[in-house]
């Protein structure tokens, strides 16, 4: 298929699967709109999640590599019937004169800018919030993003509160209409998306959004917090009602539609007609307290912010449910707001349907045959005699923290290129955090090494359970480390330099979408 075929379909909002198979180094420094990344080297990992109705139109999209030819057969393998590859890759998209963009979870920061430049989220100054919190104002700054990127760097006096939380938390944080409320985040969009939730909402405080987020702080010259530990409470009875009076509204305004379980069975036997995402979009841990089968978590504020690291298939249905009638129907507004037109609010909600706990992960393809194992202490056994060399297949930044110490850095689809002359005599062992990637990748090791070859049984994490020693860092790697895209906005280690260009990229990008003119923004 080539660019302009997709792009009529990507425009038509055909339901249809866009994958660039690249690892996410190259994805983030140039891609298509609704291009979703899903590297060859994690696919089965990541495909049932992403894409799981077997018979919907797959596209694959490289860079002349040959990544979405051999993601094709791939794929075929694992019964996808509809699956072909973008003629010519990235050239040949630039060729037809597409946009390509970068960075990663390009849509929704591009529907971020969006929403500020039509709908003029007001915005306040890092050094005038500072003023204000030093002279003991009456302001309360609400951070948007998940528990984890708050307590690495925040606003100081600043409460965790995600970004499908605070309809549902504000009132109680804000009792007073007089008082200010800020959200910030790292960047720009869940700033400007958090706060414009609010204002959507009716909530009667002044609502601000942090200009340019902790990177706005830091550029100002201002310090971040490390380790905050602050969150928010279950809101008290009448906050709770007037969140669910205001998403109500929110929801009827944007065109989300309620149904009932009646509804839901019938989309679910639909589903090998129509792609169905299931999603929890309340917060993980209450998740893992009890969730209902076939709800993946999806916190509502990541599910907005990072719509393609959930949903793999454009013109997909999705149903999203919660326990208090508020978050759902947020985030089903943005959603619609985003372009997606198949969005459902489950009304009951989870509260009669919940009957597990712990993580729900959507089921994995089965590796197409046994392979050979090692377990950790035979394996021990050989490294204290020099006797095997350890492939880690885990993401370059879980390497780095710690892996099984000696263990070389390699990415799946490189094995041609980097394994063969790489290693030292012995047997070949391949890990990976809980070994399933080692076990979906030893065909392709195998091919590429014609060696003896074994898989670690439990991946590194039955090594750590064993007690075993860790190291860290990245030393002689196998394979290029450019499989992840470091963010300029996470950590408090980023250069100046890369806070200001990122910032000026998201600028850039409502330009951007205007000549692109596959998006289909539409925000109330």
């Amino acid at each position: 298929m080539n660019a302009i075929q997709i792009r009529s379909r990507l425009s038509a909002g055909d339901e249809i699967a866009f994958l660039d198979v690249r690892e996410e180094g190259p994805h983030s420094r140039a891609q298509p709109l609704f291009a979703v990344n899903l590297p060859l080297s994690r696919l089965e990992l990541d495909i049932g999640r992403l894409v799981p109705r077997l018979r919907v139109p797959i596209i694959l999209f490289d860079d002349g590599g040959g990544e979405a030819d051999r993601a094709a057969d791939r794929l075929r393998q694992l019964g996808y019937g509809d699956v072909s590859v973008a003629e010519g890759g990235l050239a040949a998209w630039k060729a037809a004169g597409g946009e390509l963009f970068r960075d990663v979870n390009v849509p929704s920061k591009a529907f971020g800018e969006w929403v500020e430049a039509h709908r003029h989220t007001p915005m306040i100054d890092a050094l005038d919030l500072k003023a204000l919190l030093d002279q003991g104002g009456d302001v309360v700054v609400l951070d948007s993003r998940p528990f984890g990127e708050y307590g690495r760097m925040t606003i100081p006096t600043s409460i965790d509160c995600p970004g499908a939380e605070l309809v549902l938390r504000a009132r109680d944080l804000a009792p007073s209409p007089d008082t200010l409320v800020v959200v910030n985040c790292a960047g720009r969009t869940r700033s400007i998306i958090g706060a414009q939730s609010l204002i959507n909402a009716g909530l009667p405080n002044p609502v601000r959004a942090l200009r340019n987020g902790t990177i706005g702080w830091t550029l100002a010259g201002l310090e971040v917090e490390t380790g905050a530990q602050r969150r928010t409470e279950a809101p008290n009875e009448q906050a709770l009602t007037w969140a669910r009076n205001a998403a109500s509204g929110v929801a009827e305004r944007a065109g989300v539609r309620i149904i009932d379980r009646a509804t839901l069975a019938r989309f679910e036997a639909e589903a090998d007609r129509h792609s169905l995402f299931k999603f929890d979009v309340r917060l993980p841990e209450e998740h893992e307290a009890g969730h209902a089968p076939g709800f993946f978590n999806a916190p509502g504020g990541q599910l907005v912010q990072a719509t393609d690291e959930y949903v793999g298939v454009r013109g997909a249905r999705m149903v999203l449910a919660d326990s208090d009638g508020v978050r759902a129907r947020m985030t089903g507004s943005w959603l619609r707001q985003l372009g997606w037109n198949d969005v459902y609010v489950l009304d009951e909600g989870l509260n009669r349907l919940v009957t597990g706990s712990g993580k729900w992960l959507p089921p994995r393809p089965e590796p197409a045959r046994q392979v050979p194992l090692i377990s950790v202490p035979d394996l021990r056994n050989l490294l204290d005699h020099g006797d095997a060399t350890v492939i880690d297949l885990a993401t370059s930044p879980i390497h780095k923290t710690a892996h099984i110490p000696g263990a070389r850095f390699a990415i799946r689809s490189r094995f041609t290129q980097d394994l063969p002359g790489g290693l030292r005599p012995g047997l070949v062992v391949l890990t990976s955090p809980d070994g399933a990637l080692a076990r979906f990748s030893y065909d392709d090791a195998l091919t590429a090494l014609n060696r003896p070859l074994v898989v670690l049984e439990g991946g590194t994490q039955a090594w750590k359970a064993a007690g075993l020693p860790l190291e860290s860092g990245i030393k002689d790697p196998l394979s290029p480390v450019d499989d992840v895209y470091r963010r300029p906005y996470e950590g408090t280690d980023n250069a100046e330099e890369a806070m200001r260009g990122y910032i000026a990229w998201e600028l850039e990008l409502v330009d951007q979408i205007r000549r692109d003119g596959t998006a289909r923004f539409r925000p109330i």
